[in-house]
């Protein structure tokens, strides 16, 4: 019995070490919660540096092209003729296809995004909603290279089938892809706008005698402006950014025109054009890469900075 004790009080750790155990349980929680912090502000950091890496690149080397280009030769002339003996390097043109691309593709995606949203929002029941929804989202899953040929080979012969002097690389044909990409961004973000809305305010418009209708365009909409109006400019802001379908279907015309049924090129696609390898580096058209690209860059950074200033400047407090 004796030997057994023994063995038992052999096997029971003694209080010394349950304190020296709790010690280094304290010290190991200690330096977890230093650390974490640590690591967690490097993670988040990352975007701010890899923002604070871009804008120092594009701003180095557009610095270097207005050395070599005056800045108001550059921002107001009309012509874009980097390979030519006498290279002309005014930005106008692809400012101009830029605007007009996404002007055309906004006027597709802004009335069936809103329309849209509204039939989500208002008038599908559960079960449709549960089914168009992911159906719709769809559309913003497939590559923009894949809507690149699709308006190149498909929209573009239709048009001309109908207006026959419409080029075989136009502005209005990607335009028009465009539209149908953004599509999915409008509807489901003023689609969101509308469901936050509180159903007490359609409650009570129904109470006073207003239709249905009237509820969805006297009432809901407006107090869902701030999100709609913001999801217009973020739509804005990606028309403005598209790449691979303007490049596929707009061709490389550096016109300055306003006709939608020439060719025209927009940023993007001067930059993929550039940045083919036919420019040398260290050559005026070289750097004049980055001074569109940092055009594009101030670009859509006012977009995103609207975006924000309308959703704090109209937004409804429920």
């Amino acid at each position: 019995m004796a030997l057994d004790n023994k063995i038992d009080n052999q096997d029971k750790p003694s209080i010394q070490d349950m304190i020296a155990k709790k010690k280094n349980g304290k010290n190991l929680t200690s330096i977890t919660e230093k650390v974490i912090p640590v690591l967690l502000f490097l993670i988040a950091a990352v975007s701010i540096f890899t923002t604070i890496g871009i804008v120092y690149t594009l701003l180095i080397e557009t610095i270097e092209f207005f050395k070599r280009v005056p800045v108001m030769d550059f921002f107001t002339g009309t012509a874009l003729k980097p390979l030519s003996q006498n290279p002309e390097f005014g930005v106008l043109p692809l400012i101009n296809g830029t605007i007009i691309s996404s002007i055309i593709a906004m006027l597709v995606a802004g009335p069936i995004g809103i329309m849209t949203a509204v039939f989500l929002s208002e008038y599908a029941s559960e079960r449709v909603r549960r089914t168009l929804k992911p159906m719709l989202e769809i559309l913003a899953g497939i590559p923009t290279i894949v809507y690149g040929f699709f308006a190149f080979t498909f929209v573009t012969p239709l048009i001309r089938e109908v207006f026959p002097s419409v080029e075989a690389t136009n502005i209005l044909s990607p335009g028009l892809v465009m539209g149908v990409m953004i599509i999915p961004m409008i509807a489901s973000l003023s689609e969101d706008a509308m469901t936050s809305v509180p159903n007490a305010m359609r409650e009570g418009a129904l109470a006073l005698g207003a239709t249905k209708l009237e509820v969805t365009f006297r009432v809901v909409i407006p107090a869902a402006l701030s999100g709609i109006i913001a999801s217009f400019v973020l739509g804005i802001s990606r028309a403005i950014g598209e790449t691979m379908i303007v490049t596929i279907a707009s061709g490389s015309s550096k016109n300055f025109t306003f006709d939608i049924t020439q060719s025209m090129q927009t940023m993007t696609a001067y930059i993929v054009e550039v940045s083919g390898g036919e420019a040398p580096a260290g050559s005026t058209i070289y750097y004049s890469l980055y001074a569109v690209a940092m055009t594009l860059f101030v670009f859509t950074l006012l977009m995103n900075l609207l975006a924000r200033y309308v959703s704090r400047k109209f937004r409804e407090e429920y």
